[in-house]
């Protein structure tokens, strides 16, 4: 299996788990291809083509060395940096040859690009019952904020040191937050708890939050009270980063009662609690490592294997 073929079957998962469904990804892509026509001629020699079929521009492929590589070990991790690149290569050097680092956060040109995934959570919101227009409006202010914020980084630390050491890369980010998305709305509603404290009980049967709580960032109730009634809840696990907080108040007046994520800051905390939401944290690296180990299981399954780093908690649901 080449390096490409890891990133396909990444892009299919990530597509099929996708909340806007496929007509809803039907209808972005082709806003992007009406985008892309409008250009002139100067402005399509800046525009990246995969973007017509791929609608995850905060993931990608960003160093291979060859088309043709064939993927066998992947050092896998949350937040891949200078330091796993170049633990990559003393592996090698032990005896443990790495031929791929794959990333959830993004790397590179992902990184400045996240903003452009969030489009995805005006389609959330507008489920949930927030007015289109309402849910449109508070996203592009905070899609301009996330792209303005993202931009003076230095993006490239982590592919220069990869191209360096001649070290393939990859990141897939919203395609694997798609995945936890995905399974928690499914494994909520299968489960049906009645309240917040029986929600927790819940998330602490999935591996990934049980090995969370022991390292003191398991799911937590931050805003409510364990009996405190479920309600209508929004699982708030993709779509690039945090929404605006002013959704808060505007989830409240479309009948949510819970907000279950990632992670909030104290700003959303304050406005979510302010609107009446009970809010459950189930932890950030957890969250993650669940989405990339649904996705990581799939290529356990055609003979890859995986060793995790940075923050990834392992969990394989493969049974070889």
């Amino acid at each position: 299996m080449t390096i490409q073929q890891v990133y396909e079957i990444a892009l299919n998962l990530g597509l099929k788990a996708d909340p806007r469904g496929e007509k809803g990804i039907k209808k972005y892509l082709a806003k992007i291809k009406k985008h892309h026509e409008g250009l002139s001629e100067d402005e399509k020699k800046f525009f990246d083509a995969t973007k017509l079929f791929d609608p995850y521009a905060d993931s990608s492929v960003h160093l291979v060395d060859s088309p043709k590589t064939e993927v066998k070990t992947i050092l896998a991790g949350i937040d891949i940096g200078v330091g796993e690149v170049i633990l990559s290569t003393q592996l090698a050097e032990r005896g443990q040859k790495i031929d791929l680092v794959l990333a959830h956060h993004p790397i590179g040109k992902s990184l400045p690009e996240l903003h452009e995934v969030m489009d995805l959570q005006i389609d959330m919101f507008s489920e949930l019952g927030v007015p289109v227009h309402v849910a449109e409006n508070i996203m592009i202010e905070r899609i301009n904020e996330v792209g303005r914020s993202v931009h003076p980084a230095n993006h490239y630390r982590e592919i220069d040191a990869a191209r360096l050491l001649k070290v393939n890369l990859m990141n897939t980010h919203t395609l694997t937050d798609n995945l936890v998305q995905k399974f928690l709305s499914n494994f909520l509603k299968k489960k049906g708890p009645d309240t917040v404290g029986e929600t927790v009980k819940c998330l602490l049967e999935i591996p990934e939050y049980i090995e969370a709580k022991r390292r003191g960032t398991g799911p937590k109730i931050t805003s409510g009270r364990p009996e405190s009634r479920l309600g209508k809840f929004l699982v708030d696990m993709t779509g690039g980063t945090s929404p605006s907080d002013k959704i808060y108040q505007e989830l409240s007046k479309a009948g949510v009662s819970t907000v279950i994520g990632m992670h909030m800051n104290d700003k959303g905390f304050t406005e979510a609690k302010g609107a009446y939401l009970n809010v459950i944290i189930v932890g950030h690296m957890a969250s993650d490592s669940l989405g990339m180990n649904l996705f990581l299981d799939e290529l356990q399954k055609k003979g890859i294997k995986i060793i995790p780093c940075s923050g990834l908690i392992r969990v394989s649901r493969t049974k070889l």
